[in-house]
């Protein structure tokens, strides 16, 4: 499969009104208004605008070892690729800006695109953390990513102390629990193992030891052959 690049003609900013939080738009004139905007930040969730409110300390400190967790997956295992805080544009009523995700490369057979470089499509996997947004991630943006395609979902509830996680089967997302050890192991990136309770308590070191096992398991060179197989093909 080849990256295909898409261009959208940008818009005249003249005479488009301000996003305004609760705005019931369309993906297009929402992403036409929101590039007139480069200073503000703003997701389209089920066809409603969500103006982005100060994030609190401890959400980047969380944002943080899940950005690292996601990047050092990626660096490890070729065709997959990492990123935050990336606009995704998934369909008419859908532009979230995910804290984190996984995504496996277009020419290795991934389902996302590059449209005007904007990241289009569902990435394959999506991590959010949650302290404000909780009710938002866990129900209308949840069931927007369900519809679009991401293959498995992490919620990091800040304020309710917990770790969300679903696994799409059959189109719709089912909950995903650890194993009898506490580890989350990921199915659609194999290899990508995370201690929820280590999480919480954002304890870096127990993270990426836990992670280093999953990168050093049978599953995952079996994964990094399999991508490699598909980028031959």
């Amino acid at each position: 499969m080849i990256a295909v690049s898409r261009h959208i003609p940008k818009p005249k900013t003249d005479d488009l009104p301000p996003l305004a939080n609760g705005d019931h738009l369309d993906q297009k004139t929402f992403h036409e208004r929101y590039e007139a905007m480069p200073n503000v930040r703003a997701e389209l969730i089920g066809g409603i605008v969500y103006m982005s409110s100060p994030q609190k300390q401890r959400h980047g400190f969380h944002q943080c070892k899940l950005a690292r967790l996601t990047d050092d997956y990626a660096d490890e295992t070729p065709g997959a690729a990492a990123c935050v805080n990336s606009t995704s544009i998934l369909g008419p009523d859908a532009e979230p800006q995910p804290d984190a995700c996984l995504l496996i490369l277009p020419e290795y057979g991934g389902q996302t695109w590059v449209d005007d470089g904007y990241m289009a499509g569902a990435p394959e996997w999506i991590g959010e953390v949650s302290d404000s947004t909780e009710s938002i991630d866990l129900n209308r943006k949840k069931l927007d990513y369900e519809k679009a395609g991401v293959r498995e979902y992490l919620v990091v509830a800040v304020r309710s102390n917990a770790v969300f996680c679903f696994i799409r089967r059959r189109g719709k997302f089912k909950p995903l629990a650890p194993a009898a050890d506490g580890i989350l192991r990921s199915t659609v990136f194999p290899g990508f193992w995370l201690d929820p309770a280590a999480l919480l308590k954002r304890d870096g070191k127990r993270l990426q030891a836990v992670l280093r096992q999953g990168l050093a398991s049978a599953e995952h060179a079996a994964f990094v052959a399999r991508l490699a197989s598909k980028r031959r093909q």
